[in-house]
């Protein structure tokens, strides 16, 4: 928790009332972002993310699996965050261990769309190598590197980030088989196939204070909300997921107002993410 005083809290809430926030920002405007990519050699794909205070990695390990029963014709996705004790004081021991589930499943809701994969913002069926028997199962790993707010956001830009720079080996298949049995698979270790990003979201989360809701938000930020609501938009303005934190209830018609902002807010954010991914790649391929 922020520990704030009586006039810290008016402070802030008071700027957001006349949009003008503590760090000088409207609304709805983020903080600077910042992307590297291939920060993980050992990876198929990674990248950083440095969203104001924030600091997020992501990584993608690409492992071949054999699609579950109930969904033989995709792979599957596997997401888990973990929460440096020393990117924040409030990681530290059982704090850090449920907020790492609390944001694995909400990353998992968001551009999974469940368990299920029903709404899924990344394309489950691409994974296939054969139906029903080959598929690759995708690991992706997010670490909290230091918080300030805004978390949610920010890993699901690293992950978009590492899914852009991921290159999945080319398998031919050597030798169907017949029945239950396996087939015979050639992983190449010189060709790789980009992963196709162009229906992966990006979160928007609107944390409202006061009577106002705002983007981005900071820890102190956060510290004076009332709820929160994250929706992940894809680039063609689909809503992929939609999740509320926070204990206040929100009335139906304000929530639609918040999924029109986002969707809003989203175009920006895509067009800087990816101006920030194809910088970075520009220079992953220089060095």
């Amino acid at each position: 928790m922020v520990g704030l005083s009586a006039g810290e809290k008016h402070f802030i809430q008071g700027g957001i009332a006349q949009d003008l926030r503590t760090d000088g920002r409207k609304r709805l405007t983020y903080r600077p972002l910042h992307v590297e990519t291939g920060v993980i050699p050992q990876a198929n794909g990674s990248a950083r993310v440095r969203l104001g205070g924030t600091d997020v990695i992501a990584s993608v390990k690409a492992e071949l699996g054999k699609p579950s029963s109930s969904q033989l014709d995709k792979g599957r996705v596997n997401i888990y965050v973990d929460c440096s004790p020393t990117a924040a004081p409030m990681f530290e021991g059982r704090g850090g261990e449920e907020l790492s589930t609390e944001l694995s499943g909400a990353l998992q809701h968001c551009l999974l769309g469940g368990q299920s994969g029903a709404g899924a913002g990344i394309n489950l069926s691409s994974l296939v190598v054969v139906e029903g028997k080959v598929c690759w199962d995708l690991y992706i790993d997010g670490l909290v590197v230091s918080s300030d707010g805004n978390l949610l956001d920010a890993l699901g830009a690293a992950i978009k980030a590492a899914l852009t720079n991921t290159g999945i080996p080319k398998v031919q298949v050597v030798d169907g088989a017949a029945g239950d049995e396996q087939p015979e698979v050639d992983i190449s270790d010189e060709e790789y196939l980009q992963f196709d990003t162009s229906g992966v979201p990006v979160i928007v989360t609107l944390t409202k204070v006061g009577r106002h809701y705002i983007v981005d938000a900071t820890l102190q930020e956060e510290s004076q909300m009332s709820s929160a609501v994250s929706v992940s938009v894809s680039g063609q303005g689909r809503i992929c997921g939609l999740i509320k934190r926070g204990g206040a209830g929100l009335d139906p018609s304000v929530i639609l107002d918040m999924i029109s902002v986002a969707k809003h807010v989203s175009e920006q954010l895509m067009n800087k993410l990816d101006s920030e991914i194809s910088a970075a790649e520009a220079c992953e391929e220089q060095s």
